[in-house]
Parts: structure tokens; C-alpha cells; sequence
């Protein structure tokens, strides 16, 4: 689904990531982990066609996300950090003006805003104002608008950021529903949803690839107890606890 070959970006003298390859396979749910400055946001918004690599290839079923840029778009559901939303619009009209943004013909439009709302348990909240919203309904919607054209590729940056439990619990639940339906990176510093969500973590530093491999094996090591992931990153960055930033 995903095939990142040899990717370099350099900005001016400074090499934000060197010769990165790895493989994302339909359906995976894959944890994308890294201390800030690291070189998460660079990839992911070369893999989403912000910005151009360096050098090297990404291809995103079978299209390369530089000559087929446009088509690479309709295929990715990307929530930033920060989910782009217009307080002053209810949270239906707001799904569809989404919808029409993301050319779904416009017969589909409804149909697609009403499956939004209910898969991701809006719909309680459809005719109200996006600004007077919680947190969690928030990301809910960023979530939503995320999905809303059928992506196949979910890129998902702090998606529980500053929600409290319950909402981190429902959010997470959402993630997970998602799994059946589309490949999922995500990205956060929470470490502990990773271990319950990802099925694959993917680790890097100092924008090299240090860790790819498979979240069990990962945590337990031929012939060792079972660790924590937050444990396995401060071990795999070899460095105290401190240092690591949260």
C-alpha cells in the first residue's frame, strides 16, 4: 500500500531525514514514533504531498505521490495536530462543505456526511456549533472530516491530544473500528496507545530508521521478559528517562 524507497530531505545544509525506507502493507495499523525534531512531521507531509523529497521514491498504491500528487490527495484521510475545523459552522454543514471540497459527487454528499456522523458517534451533535464543542467531540469531527471521502491511506498526527481519559478511551475505539477498513499511521507521543492500537511500530531518530518491527516482538525480545514500549523507545534512544520528551 505504502513503499518509501530512500527518501532524503534536506533543508538548505541541514538533512532532516537520510535514506528512510520502509514498507506499510493494506490494513496495518502502524505506531510512527519519534522524540520532537526527530523527522515524523517531514515524512508525513511528504507522504501526504505537502513537500517534496530530496531524493528517493514514495508510492502510495502503485502512484508515485510526486508525479500523481492530485490522485495521492483522494486516497489519504490526514488529521493534523491541530484538526482544521471553523468554530463558527455546525458540525453537519461544516461535513459538508468537506465533502463538496473533496469532490464527492454531489448525490453522495449526504450519504457520506450521515455514515460520518454515525461512525464516528456525531450524530447527537450534528446541528450544533463546532466552537461550543468539547475536545473530544472535536477531534471526533477531525476524525470525520478525515474519512469523509473513503480514504485509503489514514495519517493520523496526536489524534488524543489533551483529551481527558474518557474521551481518550472513545477516540482510541474509533481508531480501532478503523483498522478493518483503511491503513493507519499514527503518530503521538502518548506511547501507551500505540500498545494498544498499532499492530507494527516504527521508530525513528535523528531522521534514521531505528526501529521496524512488528509491536510484540518488539516489547519481548527473543529470550527476555516483556517490557513496556515506553521502556523499549528510552532503551532503543539510550538515554534516561528524563531526557525523553512526553
Amino acid at each position: 500500500m505504502i513503499s518509501i524507497h530512500h527518501i532524503n530531505k534536506y533543508f538548505g545544509s541541514f538533512q532532516a531525514l537520510k535514506d528512510v525506507s520502509f514498507e506499510i502493507q493494506r490494513g496495518e495499523i502502524v505506531g510512527f514514533l519519534g522524540q520532537n525534531g526527530a523527522g515524523k512531521t517531514t515524512l508525513m507531509r511528504i507522504l501526504t504531498s505537502f513537500m517534496p523529497a530530496t531524493s528517493g521514491v514514495v508510492t502510495i498504491d502503485g502512484q508515485d505521490v510526486v508525479q500523481h500528487s492530485l490522485d495521492i490527495r483522494k486516497k489519504i484521510g490526514y488529521l493534523p495536530e491541530t484538526p482544521p475545523l471553523y468554530p463558527n459552522m455546525s458540525v453537519k454543514d461544516y461535513l459538508r462543505f468537506v465533502a463538496e471540497i473533496k469532490d464527492i459527487p454531489p448525490k453522495k454528499q449526504s450519504l457520506q456526511v450521515d455514515r460520518v456522523l454515525a461512525e464516528c458517534q456525531i450524530a447527537n451533535v450534528s446541528h450544533k456549533m463546532i466552537g461550543t464543542l468539547s475536545k473530544g467531540y472535536k477531534q471526533r469531527v477531525g476524525i470525520a472530516q478525515a474519512i469523509i471521502h473513503d480514504p485509503l491511506v489514514l495519517i493520523l498526527d496526536e489524534p488524543t491530544s489533551g483529551l481527558d481519559p474518557i474521551q481518550n478511551l472513545q477516540v482510541r475505539k474509533l481508531i480501532k473500528n478503523l483498522k478493518d477498513q483503511r491503513t493507519v499511521i499514527l503518530s503521538t507521543h502518548i506511547l501507551s496507545e500505540i500498545e494498544q492500537i498499532a499492530h507494527r511500530v516504527v521508530i525513528i531518530k535523528s531522521g534514521q530508521i531505528i526501529v521496524d518491527q512488528p509491536l510484540e516482538k518488539f516489547l519481548k525480545p527473543q529470550g527476555a521478559q516483556p517490557i513496556s514500549l515506553e521502556e523499549a523507545f528510552i532503551r532503543c534512544h539510550g538515554q534516561d528517562e528524563e531526557t525523553i520528551d512526553e
